[in-house]
């Protein structure tokens, strides 16, 4: 696909800048891989799309050069980068770090209205799975793990988190093509929250890390399956 899936949306509202608005569209449009590994992205061209200058179309760029999304290659232009099995499995242990902390901590005290919410989201999920819709299962998975760090009362850790973890966010787009993905990630979710609801720290742990593990025992098929997106 190309920069013809961006859209400008609820922009006037945000409250952020126009940089940040357009590296969030762009960040998602490569998380979604409507921006493939590979392509060619133009400042003009997506300053076009999005109805803005080509100075914050640089600044979103040099954003998501940091965050090793996009690469420049000299006299040749700015390309998405292709995914990178190392930075997954380097994200995915900072990740399983940070969340079997956070786990252990939502096993001692959870947010009622937190844990509400969490119900709400894990409908929402089996509804996306029904109309197997990846990309909206994919955003209330992350509104899982959001909630369960609210609730544990360190709401920090997930932005430590959100901004790696996009390198296991395409990886995690093609798995839930797999056959009955979601509903593996549903019922592991479910498990998550059962031992959170038992105070069991020890079970939550080992729940919230073989969830996370699964991507790596998918990793060879996805990567065989996709060779033109890995590096």
């Amino acid at each position: 696909m190309s920069i013809e899936s961006l859209r400008k949306e609820k922009w006037a509202d945000s409250g952020s800048s126009t940089a940040s608005q357009v590296e969030r569209d762009l960040r998602e449009a490569i998380i979604r891989l409507d921006l493939l590994p590979g392509t060619r992205l133009s400042e003009q061209d997506i300053a076009d799309r999005l109805g803005v200058s080509r100075q914050p179309v640089r600044e979103a760029l040099i954003a998501l050069g940091k965050s090793k999304l996009v690469e420049v290659r000299s006299k040749r232009g700015t390309y998405v980068v292709k995914i990178s099995a190392r930075e997954m499995m380097e994200a995915r242990f900072v990740r399983e770090a940070i969340e079997t902390a956070v786990v252990r901590r939502a096993c001692a005290t959870f947010d009622p209205w937190s844990r509400t919410a969490v119900d709400g989201i894990l409908k929402r999920q089996a509804a996306a799975r029904e109309a197997q819709d990846y990309n909206r299962f994919r955003r209330e998975d992350e509104q899982f793990h959001m909630a369960l760090a609210s609730g544990a009362g360190c709401a920090m850790a997930w932005s430590v988190i959100a901004d790696i973890k996009a390198h296991i966010d395409r990886v995690c787009n093609l798995q839930l093509r797999k056959p009955d993905s979601m509903g593996t990630l549903i019922a592991e979710h479910h498990a998550i929250m059962e031992a959170v609801d038992a105070r069991d720290a020890d079970r939550a742990e080992r729940v919230m890390k073989a969830h996370l593990e699964g991507i790596i025992t998918d990793l060879p098929q996805i990567e065989a399956e996709n060779l033109d997106l890995f590096e």
